[in-house]
Formats: structure tokens, C-alpha cells, sequence
């Protein structure tokens, strides 16, 4: 490691705004500390923080800083939680390095709160970012205190795949067979992408002492890995719900600059096919391959589809060489859009409200559950495992696309939209998340302050032995 990067990865300096910070902390008692990082948690956390304040329990965010530049920031603003974020960690760069300058960052943060000796801080992380790995890793090291995980218990699953296989022909898979045995097949337990995030909500776990889960199948995943679901009768993995539905009705009331101003081409036409990928194991070349080149063929047999190039997937375009062929593709069909990604999470909302979205496909996590709270739109999740089945064998609002070839893409998403009793099965099926899910969250937490934010194994078996929680090392 060179002198130069040694240095950029020590030189840490959390930015604090002091009026936000001291307003929260100086109530005394218990205060929640929301973490975020990317994008999915501006949303997902926002509900939490308007709770918060709607029920009077003092709160501020942590924000690391991952993602601050106007497009991929820009739900800070949107959601209105700007105002509140009284700490940015300020973490940049690769995984490593994020990873070590999150450590340093919050140790610093929990110095600078010793001033409040009164108060307990109980910071609330989110799904499976790496700051829900890491931030409470840095936490417990620091303060010997663990945190909350909202979205907790996400672990990846799988259909059997021999059930789909065709004996012979170019397709390895039956598209038909496909959706069969992931409706009514078994699953097993499959954490092996996506990565790093299935690493990160796994580890996350470990340091927190409440999992708030959004279905019961999270809740019995943390079960087995040995984590108590109660406490004297105290309840420590809620099902709570995902607050992504309350992200989605704050969302619905919509003024301002319309989706349709933003992209006029998407007015123009109906039954768009939707196209999200980002996640690394999908930019690996073969698997890219299959998406892009199963895309084209949807587009050159007459399907309407927008592609959304993120920055992930720019990369990739570009280093096999499609890019130039999509944007030649843009420019002599009409059925075929190219674009950016989309600023305002309120636009991909309008969009799928719209009537005009047939189809997303897509390999984003929080899009499955999206899709099972918003009618209408078949949700096809390019990936071979999910962690989040339970919109498959449960809901039956989502199917997996696994790109084996861009045959198979192309010929599981056409069977999909030409088969009228698979699209009304994905387009209504029963909401799994529940509502009202940021004021739940808020209240099991607030309920629970009295509580502290550690326990002893001597606490936990309930012997009354004095502990002040401090660990002194030699």
C-alpha cells in the first residue's frame, strides 16, 4: 500500500452539524441514530424519521456518504431528510477502504457523544448495504452497545433448478417448467449472491441485538442461526413489515415535475418492459451477455422496452462493447429507450403506477418488493437465487429470469407476457409488507428504551449480577 493511499484511508473526518446533533441529544433519555448509505436507504429509512418526529422520539441521522452527488443523493433531499442528518461519516473509495474508514469514523462519533452521558443512542441500520455490515461493527467496538436492523434476516434462497431442465435443445431450461417449480417447487437456502450483500446483511445480524424482519420466512432464518426471538417474553425479531410501502404512499401524492416531462418517449407507447441491472455477479460477462443480448431480441420481435443504464452497468456496456449497439438500437427503433438513471425515486413510481409499464425486469432486491405492493406490473428478477422468495412461492408476484443464455431470456420473458393466467398471477397477488411500518418500527424500538442497548450473557439468563457494560483491555 502506498504513502499516498495509506494516508487517504486514515484521514477521516466525520462532518457534524452541532444544532442538529445537540437539539436530539439534549432531551436526554433515548435517542434513535438512523443510519444511511445508498440510495435504498433514503427511502426506506425516511419513513422511520418522519415516525420518529410524529411521535416525539428524538432522532437524527448518521449518514456515511456513500452516495452524495445530485443523482445518486438525491433522495436526501426528495425525502426530506437533509435537514436531519446531524453526522456525515464522509466514506469514499472501494470496499476496503470504506470498510476501514467506516471503523475509524464511528469511533469518533462515539467520542464526540460521550458528552451526553445520560443519553442512549440506539442507531438503526438498514438491509444489506455494507454500512449495515459494517456500521455496527464499528459501533459495538466503540461503545460497546449494539444497534437495530430494520429489513433484517434477508437471506438468499433458491428453486431447483433440475425440475426446470429440458432434456434437449438450445434452451437448457423450459421456461414453463420454470415457473411451475418456482410457484409450487421447493427452495433451499442459497447465500451465495448477491454479493456483497448477502456477506453484508449476514454480518450485519451479528451486532445488533433487535432484527426487525419484514415477512415471518426472515424471522425463521434468523431463528436458526441462534439468534432469541424473545426475551422473557420480550419480543427481539418482530415481523414487521418492509417500510418500503410507506416509502411508496409518501410518494403517491405527487406535484411537480411529471416522469413523462422527464422522458416524453415513454408517453408515447404502452406495455414498457422496464430494465434494472446493476448487481455485480450479473456484470460478470456471461451472464451480461445473456441480459443484453435477451433484451435486444425482445426489442427486435416488437416489445416496447427502456433500459436504464446505471453507473455499475455503464461499465459494463462499455468494457464488452455493447454500448455503441444499444445506442444504435435507440436510434432506429422507436420501441427501444435508452436511458439514464433515473433522479427521483418518485418517477419510478409514477411510472409503474401508470398504467404504461407491462413489465420490469430487474435484479434489484427492493423492485421485488415494490412490484408485490404496486398492482399491475409483471416483476421478472433476472438473478438465480432472491432474497426475497417470499414474492415468488408466497405472493406469486415475481418470477426468476436466471440468465443462462439470452435465449432463455428472451423466451421466459416472452412465455410470461403471452400467458394471460402468469401475467394476472404476477400482476395481483396478496401484499406481503404490510403498512404504516415506520410508526411500528418506531414504537416496538421506543417501547424497548429502558432496555439498553447491550446485555451480558448473565443479564440475558436473568441473574443479578452488577455490570456497568464497560470492557477495560490490558
Amino acid at each position: 500500500m502506498t504513502e499516498t493511499r495509506e494516508r487517504n484511508i486514515m484521514d477521516v473526518h466525520p462532518e457534524v452539524d452541532e444544532d442538529v446533533l445537540s437539539a436530539e441529544m439534549g432531551s436526554g433519555g433515548f435517542v434513535l441514530a438512523v443510519v444511511t448509505a445508498t440510495k435504498p436507504d433514503f427511502y426506506k429509512q425516511a419513513p422511520l424519521v418522519d415516525a420518529a418526529r410524529d411521535l416525539g422520539v428524538p432522532c437524527f441521522i448518521i449518514h456515511t456518504g456513500q452516495h452524495h452527488d445530485d443523482l445518486l443523493g438525491h433522495g436526501l433531499t426528495e425525502y426530506g431528510l437533509a435537514d436531519r442528518v446531524a453526522v456525515d461519516l464522509g466514506i469514499r473509495g472501494s470496499l476496503s477502504e470504506k470498510t476501514a474508514q467506516t471503523m475509524l469514523a464511528v469511533e469518533q462519533v462515539a467520542d464526540r457523544l460521550e458528552q451526553w452521558p445520560d443519553t442512549t443512542v440506539l442507531p438503526v441500520v438498514h438491509g444489506d448495504t455494507h454500512a449495515a455490515a459494517i456500521f455496527p461493527q464499528a459501533w459495538l467496538f466503540a461503545t460497546n452497545q449494539q444497534v437495530a436492523h430494520n429489513e433484517a434476516g434477508l437471506r438468499g434462497m433458491a428453486p431447483q433448478y433440475d425440475e426446470m431442465r429440458r432434456s434437449e435443445g438450445a434452451v437448457p431450461l423450459d421456461p414453463e417448467a420454470s415457473v411451475e417449480t418456482q410457484w409450487s417447487g421447493e427452495w433451499t437456502i442459497d447465500r451465495t449472491e448477491p454479493f456483497p450483500e448477502q456477506y453484508d446483511t449476514f454480518v450485519g445480524s451479528a451486532a445488533a441485538k433487535y432484527h426487525l424482519a419484514p415477512v415471518a420466512l426472515n424471522r425463521t432464518h434468523l431463528e436458526n442461526e441462534g439468534y432469541p426471538v424473545s426475551v422473557d417474553g420480550r419480543e427481539r425479531v418482530p415481523v414487521v413489515g418492509n417500510s418500503v410501502v410507506d416509502a411508496i404512499e409518501m410518494k403517491r401524492d405527487r406535484d411537480g415535475e411529471s416522469v413523462f416531462d422527464v422522458y416524453p418517449a415513454l408517453e408515447r407507447r404502452d406495455n414498457w418492459i422496464r430494465v434494472d441491472i446493476h448487481r455485480r455477479a450479473n456484470l460478470l460477462p456471461a451472464r451480461f451477455e445473456a441480459i443484453v443480448t435477451g433484451v435486444i431480441g425482445l426489442v427486435e420481435a416488437g416489445y416496447n422496452v427502456n433500459f436504464v443504464e446505471m453507473t455499475a452497468t455503464r461499465h459494463a456496456l462499455e468494457r464488452q462493447g455493447y454500448r455503441d449497439q444499444l445506442e444504435r438500437l435507440a436510434d432506429r427503433r422507436e420501441n427501444f429507450l435508452f436511458t439514464g438513471l433515473w433522479r427521483k425515486h418518485a418517477h419510478v413510481y409514477e411510472f409503474l403506477e401508470s398504467g404504461r409499464c407491462l413489465a420490469e425486469l430487474t435484479d434489484s432486491g427492493s423492485m421485488q418488493e415494490e412490484l408485490n405492493h404496486i398492482d399491475g406490473v409483471c416483476c421478472l428478477t433476472a438473478r438465480f437465487n432472491t432474497d426475497r422468495p417470499e414474492t415468488v412461492f408466497d405472493a406469486g408476484t415475481n418470477l426468476l429470469v436466471p440468465p443462462v443464455s439470452g435465449a432463455f431470456v428472451q423466451e421466459t420473458v416472452t412465455h410470461v407476457l403471452e400467458s394471460e393466467s402468469v401475467r394476472a398471477r404476477l400482476e395481483s397477488g396478496p401484499n406481503l409488507y404490510g403498512e404504516n411500518v415506520g410508526r411500528d418500527i418506531v414504537d416496538f424500538l421506543s417501547d424497548r428504551a429502558d432496555e439498553g442497548a447491550f446485555e451480558w450473557s448473565h443479564e440475558q439468563h436473568g441473574f443479578d449480577i452488577d455490570s456497568d457494560h464497560t470492557v477495560s483491555y490490558l
